[in-house]
């Protein structure tokens, strides 16, 4: 028996279930009497060896408080798998979880099949991770950090220069990182989580303290690591980031994981609606009018020569059809798909 708990979509109410892995359970909700249909998902999709990374039932309390409550989610070979959350969702503490730096109340944790809980060392070989708050040795310079995380990786030292200048501090191999800015801290940090070319990545806020450049440079390296077949798993505020690179994301809130899918996929099952902007020749009441009155329509703004609406995916091909019928001339057509900080917001309920 399985013990889960969930978040009503429509008012956020938090409540406790119980089924075995594959059962469906009929939910109404008892703060706001909304139905749905919960399904437990099977225990080895979780543990299954294909997926480098399977979280099945984790908790982690703090004394009285729950920090992370049962969750379960899995990252397949190969993917980008963004995990999100506000401040004190219990991102990070998931994360160390997975590496066994804390100890967790219950739950099972596998890196490619091998449990954190039983083999953490061997489990662990095929882990690069860069930390939210990175720690160097400051009297040390670039290269010789590098060194050292080569030794203790029991990797050849020759890819630390390469990994330097890749990370954009070629020129700074023999500097001190005591007198690093924190962008360069964070590249340094990118550098040595890559050392051995581990086939799963863990990045904790990979993008903290880089300007435009850095973070460019970071995400280049993160989608060149995917086409080797890395597996990535990272946390980040910038959600734009998130969508810009992950192939699913996790949404954590208050320790619990309220959603995960592709961004697509969450938007649809969260209703979140595209926005269509029709440029035209020339604005009439008769036009806007028109729209208005198109099912699947729900909001209608009028700026300038545009037209922004909000309305169900279906209703667009109606859309511009009413406004041809209406005496409209269509110079451009522009769709804005639901953002993932709209996903993000909705779930959360901020």
């Amino acid at each position: 028996m399985i013990e889960k708990t969930i978040r009503c979509p429509s008012c956020k109410n938090q409540l406790t279930i119980n089924g075995n892995p594959g059962d469906k359970i009929q939910i109404i909700c008892p703060s706001c009497n909304s139905k749905g249909v919960f399904t437990f998902p099977h225990e080895e999709s979780f543990l299954s060896e294909s997926n480098p990374i399977q979280v099945l039932n984790l908790t982690k309390k703090f004394n009285n408080f729950i920090a992370v409550n049962n969750i379960s989610f899995s990252v397949k070979a190969g993917e980008i798998f963004g995990f999100l959350g506000p401040n004190g969702a219990g991102k990070t503490t998931t994360m160390k979880a997975i590496l066994s730096l804390i100890n967790t109340n219950s739950g099972q944790i596998k890196i490619n099949g091998i449990s954190i809980h039983k083999d953490p060392k061997v489990a662990h070989k095929y882990v690069g991770y860069l930390p939210e708050r990175i720690a160097f040795y400051d009297n040390l310079t670039a290269l010789q950090n590098m060194y050292f995380y080569a030794d203790m990786k029991n990797t050849p030292k020759g890819e630390c220069k390469p990994l330097l200048d890749e990370m954009g501090l070629g020129g700074a191999l023999d500097k001190k990182v005591g007198k690093f800015s924190k962008g360069m801290q964070q590249r340094l940090g990118m550098a040595c989580a890559l050392i051995g070319s581990p086939p799963i990545l863990v990045l904790d806020e990979p993008s903290g303290g880089l300007d435009p450049r850095g973070v460019a440079l970071i995400r280049k390296k993160i989608r060149e690591m995917k086409s080797k077949g890395t597996t990535v798993f990272l946390s980040s505020h910038i959600l734009s980031e998130i969508q810009e690179v992950c192939d699913r994301v996790g949404i954590i809130d208050k320790g619990v994981l309220v959603a995960q899918d592709s961004v697509s996929k969450l938007s649809e099952k969260l209703k979140l609606k595209p926005k269509i902007t029709i440029e035209l020749e020339q604005i009439s009441n008769e036009v806007v009018e028109a729209v208005k009155k198109v099912q699947g329509v729900e909001k209608v703004d009028v700026k300038g020569k545009n037209i922004d609406i909000i309305c169900d995916p279906k209703s667009k091909s109606k859309v511009i059809l009413a406004v041809e019928k209406a005496g409209g001339s269509v110079i451009n057509i522009q769709t804005k798909e639901p953002s993932l900080e709209e996903v993000f917001l909705k779930v959360t309920g901020e």
